[in-house]
């Protein structure tokens, strides 16, 4: 599982659960360096191998080495894509388990020996639980062991220290247009909670083009003075998402982690498929799901329907926000301490 944050945060209960099974095995994770720094650390990950993809075939070449350098047992081939099948190619194991043809993209299946049953689409969770299955690990409820540091809390407190009232976090924007909702209303919602709860907005994700400028307009559009924490880094990020009393965000990796750490995250469904990719066994009551229509009956299946984040109203999130606050309580204590 080499990038996208949200399934390397589901591939963590996977990993969990192979080390609880054999506390002996030694686990080596193939990864990018970004989602790299949210493994590196993990108590189930003994060795991460890192993959450049930016490098081109050079990065393949480096990660051939790399690999060919090692002996494994068993590759377990998550992430069914070419560039990951050139990598399960070129690592030297006797089994090699992927998914099975039908699900495997890219004519993935042929870098692979051993291939999951067919199965019909279910959670992404439950879809790499299938590995453990077919190789007879069980992995009953996920665990991800997944938080900051100390360190990492410390910094994230000097970020917001100080902020009275609820902290409620705005994950401002993905890396696809589709999932996004729009930051007009972002602003509006930061100036609504301000106004009725006494809440103060604290701005999360990263310093892309379109993360900076949504982070921007928001804070051109609202009088509520919402915390700018763009650019802060992944790991501190993890204490940010911790000290929130809740988190609004669209299908992306934050999302993710507040589901896995227990954080109260109001979901934003319309171009991704809750059902597929929503929170798993957590928060299923704070998604707004704008993908099915009234009274529709939607299928698990990984189809996209572009368009529909504009279905959700300013109104319908400030609700979740309030049914959070209600249900799940207050976050830690020290936020609302005045800083020395």
């Amino acid at each position: 599982m080499l990038s996208a944050l949200g399934d390397v945060v589901h591939v963590l209960p996977v990993v969990s659960a192979l080390k609880r099974h054999d506390p002996a095995a030694r686990i080596t994770w193939v990864l990018q360096p970004g989602p790299a720094t949210l493994a590196r650390g993990h108590p189930a990950v003994d060795e991460i191998v890192l993959f450049h993809r930016a490098r081109g075939w050079r990065g393949f070449w480096e990660a051939r080495r790399t690999l060919r350098a090692r002996r494994f047992d068993l590759v377990l081939a998550l992430q069914p894509y070419f560039k990951a099948g050139i990598l399960t190619w070129l690592t030297r194991a006797p089994v090699k388990l992927g998914f099975d043809v039908r699900r495997a993209r890219d004519l993935n299946w042929l870098f692979t020996t051993h291939r999951i049953a067919p199965h019909p689409p279910q959670h992404i969770q439950d879809q790499f639980f299938e590995f453990l299955d077919h190789i007879g690990v069980p992995h009953g409820e996920p665990q991800w062991h997944l938080g900051p540091t100390d360190e990492e809390r410390a910094r994230s407190r000097a970020i917001v220290t100080g902020a009275e009232g609820p902290l409620v976090g705005l994950v401002v924007a993905t890396s696809k247009p589709e999932k996004n909702w729009m930051p007009e209303r972002y602003a509006q919602l930061a100036t609504r909670l301000a106004g009725e709860i006494g809440a103060r907005c604290v701005l999360l994700g990263d310093t892309s083009p379109i993360e900076r400028a949504a982070a921007d307009t928001i804070l051109a559009q609202t009088p509520a003075a919402p915390i700018d924490a763009l650019g802060c880094g992944l790991r501190v990020l993890l204490g940010l998402l911790e000290a929130c009393d809740v988190v609004v965000s669209s299908d992306t990796g934050p999302f993710h982690i507040c589901v896995a750490m227990n954080v109260p995250a109001v979901g934003l469904y319309g171009y991704t498929n809750p059902k597929r990719v929503g929170p798993y066994r957590r928060f299923a009551d704070l998604v707004i799901d704008a993908y099915g229509d009234i009274g529709e009956n939607y299928p698990v299946s990984m189809a996209y329907r572009p368009g529909r984040m504009g279905r959700i109203s300013v109104e319908e999130v400030a609700a979740k926000v309030g049914l959070a606050l209600e249900r799940y309580g207050s976050g830690p204590p020290w936020r609302r301490a005045t800083p020395a």
